[in-house]
């Protein structure tokens, strides 16, 4: 056990440290660099003193070489120092602290919506004994996953919030505010939720503990809910991490969409304006999240089934 849970550890930090580069990477390739876009796009080029500009250059390491600003960066990044934003120059940590808290409120009721609609459809679709019912329910979550997010939350404003005139269209304003967003958010993610979901519990309702159960007596509730879910709910399981990511990105849409402040209305207008320490501090953040997510999921799954530790040494032992 002790070193499967090494192994997860030092494959988080090797996912966070390939976010980072990536992320790096990709920045870096774009034209100019922040300082003069900054120049450009909101001062007049003109004016704008050579000095000072160089003079900016040099404050924020992008008169460096790249293999010197990447170690620097990466340096200062695993001290948990991402830098200022060349945008605002607030210290990258308390952009995202801010924005945060927002966020937070949005994936976690959008997370709970999702758990609750993926479930409820696939248990739905599983236990009605009508054909027709049955390929209709399953047929929703393969539609939830393909609509564009932008175009689920336009089509809930234009008919709650402009039609009906039952919940506010825009802003961060309590919980009438948050009914949207968090709809919208939820549908992708519930419907991934769902597919897995509905899939595994077909398998295990033909598993033969199932029929042993159905023979004891046990009704047909009763055999959904105790046994086939409890088995059923462990693939689901295995995609926390992946539902998480979702959110995360799905985010970025739906608080431009609703005009939320949050870490996604951040990503957009620190893209916008090439605010590199913002973006590469997002991005640590996102894949920490979703490392964690997994690791947490990687390290109680064992709990729920001991065989994958068992596997694990098993595979060991035959590479020796």
């Amino acid at each position: 056990m002790r070193r499967y849970v090494f192994r997860r550890l030092a494959q988080a930090v090797a996912v966070l440290w390939a976010a980072y580069t990536l992320s790096f990477l990709v920045l870096d390739f774009l034209p100019g660099d922040p300082v003069s876009a900054m120049a450009g796009g909101g001062l007049d080029q003109a004016s704008v003193d050579p000095a000072q500009l160089e003079s900016l250059k040099r404050e924020y390491g992008f008169d460096k070489p790249v293999l010197v600003q990447y170690a620097d960066y990466l340096g200062r990044a695993v001290q948990g120092d991402f830098g200022n934003s060349v945008a605002t120059g607030q210290p990258v940590t308390s952009v995202i602290g801010d924005a945060l808290p927002q966020t937070l409120v949005l994936t976690g009721a959008a997370l709970v919506l999702a758990v609750v609609f993926g479930t409820g459809l696939a248990l739905a679709a599983t236990y009605t004994s009508a054909r027709a019912l049955r390929q209709l329910l399953l047929s929703l979550p393969s539609l939830g996953v393909s609509l564009p997010t932008f175009w689920v939350g336009l089509m809930l404003v234009q008919l709650f919030s402009f039609r009906l005139r039952l919940l506010p269209a825009f802003g961060n304003d309590g919980i009438a505010s948050l009914i949207l967003p968090a709809v919208t958010l939820a549908v992708p993610t519930g419907a991934l939720l769902a597919q897995v979901l509905a899939k595994s519990l077909f398998t295990a309702l033909d598993e033969p503990y199932v029929q042993t159960a159905r023979a004891k007596g046990a009704g047909r509730a009763r055999v959904h809910l105790r046994h086939a879910l409890r088995n059923a709910a462990l693939p689901a399981l295995t995609i926390v991490g992946l539902l998480v990511g979702n959110l995360l990105a799905g985010s970025v849409v739906v608080e431009t969409v609703f005009s939320r402040n949050g870490i996604g209305r951040a990503t957009v207008s620190a893209v916008t304006v090439q605010d590199i320490p913002v973006v590469q501090g997002v991005v640590v953040f996102g894949a920490l999240v979703f490392v964690c997510a997994n690791l947490v999921v990687d390290l109680v799954y064992p709990l729920f089934d001991p065989r994958i530790v068992v596997a694990s040494a098993t595979r060991r032992r035959s590479l020796v």
